[in-house]
C-alpha cells in the first residue's frame, strides 16, 4: 500500500496523480462481530483498523460494528458471501455450520488447558483448514483468535452431571455444542449473547455454557448458584474477509491486510492464555459456589460425541492427533 509520489514531474501533475490514485483506492471497510464494545475481540478489530489506516496512509480504513449491529453471525456470514460485508471476526461455531469439518475444534477435552488451545490453533492442520473456506463458504480465512475454555453456570446446586439433566441451558447456536448437551440430557437452548443475562435472571434458562471472561465481565455469576469449572471445550474465533471483496483487492492490499489482521488475532490468543485463569480467579472470589471437574464428570458423553462427529468432520481424527502432538 502507500502512494507513489512522482517527485520528478511538475507539481500540478503530481498532485493530480495522487488525487486520482486516492479516489480509486480509498476504501472504508466494514467489520462486524457479535461481541460488545469492551470485549477483547472488538478491541482487536479496532486495533487492526488503526493499523491498516496507518499502513495505507489513510487510503483504507475500517469501521467496526460490534454487538450484532449488523445482525447475527449467520446473517453476517451471508453478507460476507454476497460482498455486502467486507470483514468479520466470527466464532468458528458459525463457520462449522457451513463447513462441518470445523466442528472438530469443539471436540470435548481436545485441549488440556488454555495454552494448549492456543497451540492447536497454530497447528499446520488448523492453517490448512482455512484454505477450504473460499470454495466452501465464500470467505477468506486470515487466522484464528479464541475466547476462553467453556464453563457451565447454573442456577441450583450441581454435584454431578445428573443435576444438569433437563435444565434449559443456553448455548451458542451450532451443532457441535448442541450435540454435546443433548447427549448429556440437558435442554440446550440457542440464544444470542445480549439476551443471556436477563434470560438467566428471569428463569428463561436455568444454566449457560460460557467462558470465564464473560462470566466475570457481564456478571453472570450474580444470577447463578454454581459455576462448574469444566474447561470442556475450546472456543475458537476466525478472522474472515469476503471472498468477493478479496478478489477485487490488489496483491499488495491482500498481503498487508493478512499480515495486520493475523498479528491482532495472534495477540487475542496470547491475551486469553494469560487472562482466562485470572478471570476464573475473580469469579472464585465471589460468593458463588464452585466445583472443579474433568472429563469423568460427563461420563460417556465425550466418547459418544466423537462417534457422532467422526461422521460429520473428516478431520476429527487428525485433529485429535494434532492436539496430542502439541500437548505438554
Amino acid at each position: 500500500m502507500g502512494k507513489t509520489f512522482l517527485t520528478k514531474l511538475p507539481a500540478a501533475i503530481a498532485v493530480a496523480t495522487v488525487l486520482v490514485a486516492s479516489a480509486a483506492s480509498a476504501d472504508d471497510l466494514r467489520l462486524g462481530l457479535i461481541t460488545p464494545p469492551s470485549h477483547i475481540w472488538t478491541k482487536a478489530a479496532e486495533d487492526f483498523g488503526a493499523d491498516l489506516a496507518e499502513a495505507s496512509d489513510g487510503a483504507h480504513t475500517v469501521t467496526v460494528f460490534p454487538a450484532q449491529q449488523l445482525g447475527s453471525e449467520a446473517e453476517m456470514m451471508q453478507q460476507l458471501q454476497t460482498g455486502a460485508l467486507d470483514m468479520a471476526f466470527l466464532t468458528v461455531a458459525e463457520v462449522s455450520n457451513r463447513v462441518p469439518d470445523f466442528g472438530a475444534f469443539y471436540a470435548p477435552y481436545l485441549a488440556n488447558d488454555i495454552s494448549h488451545a492456543g497451540r492447536i490453533l497454530q497447528s499446520d492442520l488448523a492453517a490448512r483448514m482455512l484454505e477450504d473456506l473460499p470454495a466452501k463458504a465464500g470467505v477468506v480465512g486470515i487466522g484464528y483468535g479464541m475466547a476462553g475454555l467453556r464453563q457451565i453456570v447454573s442456577k441450583g446446586d450441581v454435584k454431578s452431571a445428573a443435576d444438569l439433566k433437563g435444565k434449559k441451558l443456553r448455548i451458542t447456536p451450532f451443532k457441535p455444542i448442541l450435540d454435546f448437551y443433548n447427549l448429556l440430557g440437558a435442554a440446550p437452548t440457542p440464544m444470542p449473547l445480549p439476551a443471556v443475562y436477563d434470560a438467566l435472571a428471569n428463569g428463561q434458562v436455568n444454566a449457560i455454557d460460557m467462558d470465564a471472561e464473560l462470566i466475570w465481565k457481564l456478571k453472570y455469576y450474580e444470577q447463578a448458584d454454581t459455576v462448574v469449572v469444566s474447561n470442556h471445550m475450546m472456543f475458537p474465533m476466525v478472522g474472515l474477509v469476503s471472498a468477493k471483496v478479496w478478489k477485487g483487492m490488489s496483491e499488495e492490499d491482500r498481503a498487508t491486510i493478512a499480515e495486520l489482521m493475523k498479528k491482532r488475532l495472534d495477540e487475542v490468543v496470547a491475551t486469553y492464555v494469560v487472562k482466562d485463569q485470572e478471570w476464573l480467579d475473580e469469579v472464585r472470589g465471589t460468593e458463588t459456589a464452585f466445583i472443579d471437574v474433568g472429563p469423568e464428570f460427563f461420563g460417556d458423553v465425550p466418547a459418544e460425541w466423537d462417534k457422532i462427529w467422526t461422521e460429520q468432520s473428516s478431520v476429527l481424527g487428525e485433529m485429535r492427533d494434532a492436539a496430542a502432538a502439541s500437548a505438554e
